[in-house]
């Protein structure tokens, strides 16, 4: 693949040299996985990790194009104007240089000014420049003015995502399989941004791992639940699936399997809640007692809950989430039995609370546990 430095205001790339082969993703033309490239670099707000790993890409790209330049660290915070200048000058020992600039949104006046001055110059030959500048900015509105002015005078600015949102999650998880080359399923991506979206790193480098352990194009969720049984999250959601399905033998047999492997019973039950969380929800949605937005469930789940509901009623609902606070219960409490309690929840979800329909709402509540239900009223069946 070949890697060249961009006009970003024109989108020129130049007409020969200042290019580099190499296997490796880097400074392709106007993209660097998903990522534009040019002389000036703002890696804008976002999630930290995923910021971390931008400045560090474009960096990378900068010195495959650049093998001799020098690299220096500013932190603009403490920086001056001077000491950028003596950065980005070529020397008889470094004649280009590499310039990763931290905290931008704390910028001093001086230094922003003479940033922005100095973007001018770099942009003046923007396939050959002197230096390449990376610039962190933290988001948000603090020394916004700065960023603005930088990209005004030609420099690139990447918007990083937070990774706030379940649909963000998976989206990550799609860009981060497409810029190694691959693709993966669309339920495959949301068990994993389900599982490990909460941390970034690890989703980042699972994706990695999964591409370089299997050759499957594209990549199932049956393959990544195959490799992620170790995971008891990714467990007590086998477990909580077959349970909904109402395969009371095989989610106990799956259940008891990951205990004799070192799952603790408590993981399992939460995700048992979260699932059941999830239906309540949807049984809410339908109901009109909560609006879609209100249940602050993704689309693709929120659907896939609407589907299981079949045959589910409040009271049933209810006798569940007490089978669940009572397994809970049993798990933080000396000399309780937490795997014969998950073994009754296991078959109460799997009944849809028939077996103990009789019990009422208040009692399933125990708020403390965090397995309340959401808005199912009396006897109703969905």
């Amino acid at each position: 693949m070949e890697y060249q430095l961009v006009d970003c205001k024109t989108g020129d790339s130049p007409p020969g040299g200042f290019s580099h082969e190499n296997e490796r993703s880097g400074m392709a033309t106007c993209t660097l996985a998903s990522m534009q490239i040019s002389a000036v670099n703002i890696v804008f707000g976002g999630n930290e990790f995923l910021a971390s790993q931008a400045v560090r890409d474009i960096r990378h790209a900068a010195r495959e194009a650049m093998p001799d330049a020098d690299q220096t660290d500013l932190d603009a915070r403490t920086a001056t104007d001077s000491d950028l200048l003596q950065a980005i000058s070529p020397t008889l020992l470094a004649p280009r240089s590499i310039v990763v600039i931290t905290d931008l949104q704390d910028a001093d006046p001086k230094f922003a000014q003479g940033l922005v001055e100095a973007t001018k110059t770099l942009m003046e030959r923007p396939h050959d420049p002197d230096a390449i500048v990376i610039c962190r900015h933290n988001g948000g509105q603090k020394g916004k003015g700065v960023v603005d002015a930088l990209v005004k005078a030609g420099a690139w600015r990447e918007e990083i995502p937070q990774l706030d949102k379940p649909q963000a999650r998976v989206n990550f998880v799609r860009q981060r399989f497409e810029s190694l080359g691959r693709h993966i399923d669309v339920r495959a991506a949301q068990q994993l941004a389900s599982v490990m979206g909460e941390n970034p790193g690890e989703l980042y480098a699972m994706c990695e791992q999964l591409c370089s352990d299997f050759d499957d194009e594209p990549m199932t969720l049956a393959r990544v639940n195959e490799y992620m049984t170790g995971d008891p999250q990714t467990t007590g959601f086998e477990v909580a699936d077959l349970a909904i399905a109402g395969n009371a033998p095989r989610a106990i047999v799956t259940m008891r399997s990951a205990v004799e492997q070192g799952i603790v019973p408590i993981a399992i039950i939460g995700a048992l809640a979260s699932k059941m969380r999830t239906l309540a929800k949807a049984a809410a949605v339908n109901a009109g007692t909560i609006t879609e937005q209100e249940a602050g469930v993704p689309g693709w789940l929120l659907s896939r809950a609407r589907g299981q509901l079949r045959g589910w009623t409040g009271p049933g609902m209810a006798a569940c989430f007490e089978a669940l606070a009572k397994a809970d219960q049993q798990c933080k409490s000396n000399g309780g039995d937490p795997v014969y309690a998950l073994e009754c929840a296991i078959e109460c979800i799997a009944a849809k609370g028939a077996t103990q329909q009789g019990m009422g709402m208040a009692n399933a509540g125990m708020a403390g546990n965090g397995f309340a239900g959401v808005g199912m009223a009396g006897g109703r069946t969905y």
